[in-house]
């Protein structure tokens, strides 16, 4: 009776760092079906057992910058160290076009950027719990210094006043329901009428609606066939 939009969805995902969007996104992957974590490119440099086309597609400075100007994403940034940060388009819209949602895990910046090129994208903001829990959670990393972990804490503080500008909130303050809540908000979002092509009526609803209108007018009972 529903006839839906075949076209993926795309779900921007951001928040400060520590607040555990990663772990959030992949369980939500894991549980759900029909979904892809889009694969950010950079130009920092490997950390520890990172995999390029796994993790990040690494790429130099240059190989980066000359992708800009062929116009090859979706959107980036500079952040952390003035390092490059960007998301290919080919493999988003490959997906999308296949009727796959596509999660996309990105900074403030680039959130942004999309919602000004794609109204329908969904956006949902993950807050921490307190700011105390994302310094001890910043600090357990164990993967920087000192001096980049402040530098994310304070980049944090900032990036919290933008929750207003995404379309759901969530706290993780515990990891099992921050999943349930995402989980639940796309279901819903795919529930909504401006995500729906059409409704229509097949010819056994049809004789239904008929018989209905003919009892109306003529008081006569309805024959189930």
């Amino acid at each position: 009776m529903i006839k839906k939009n075949n076209k993926g969805m795309l779900i921007i995902v951001s928040g400060p760092s520590g607040t555990g969007k990663d772990s959030i996104c992949n369980r939500v992957k894991n549980e759900m079906d029909n979904i892809w974590i889009s694969i950010s490119m950079t130009s920092r440099e490997i950390r520890g057992n990172e995999k390029d086309g796994v993790d990040y597609y690494f790429v130099s400075k240059e190989e980066f910058e000359d992708r800009i100007k062929k116009g090859y994403f979706l959107e980036y940034a500079t952040v952390h160290n003035n390092k490059y940060y960007g998301t290919p388009k080919d493999k988003i819209e490959e997906y999308l076009n296949k009727g796959i949602d596509v999660i996309l895990v990105i900074d403030i910046q680039g959130a942004i950027k999309v919602q000004k090129l794609i109204k329908s994208a969904l956006f949902i903001f993950i807050m921490p719990p307190s700011m105390e829990e994302l310094k001890r959670r910043l600090e357990n990393r164990n993967t920087e210094s000192k001096d980049r972990i402040l530098e994310r804490f304070k980049t944090a503080y900032n990036e919290i006043n933008y929750y207003k500008k995404y379309n759901y909130l969530v706290v993780n303050d515990d990891l099992d329901e921050a999943v349930s809540k995402v989980k639940a908000i796309i279901k819903a979002e795919k529930c909504r009428v401006d995500r729906i092509e059409d409704v229509y009526l097949n010819s056994y609803e049809e004789v239904m609606h008929e018989e209905l209108i003919d009892k109306e007018f003529n008081n006569s009972e309805i024959e189930i066939k």
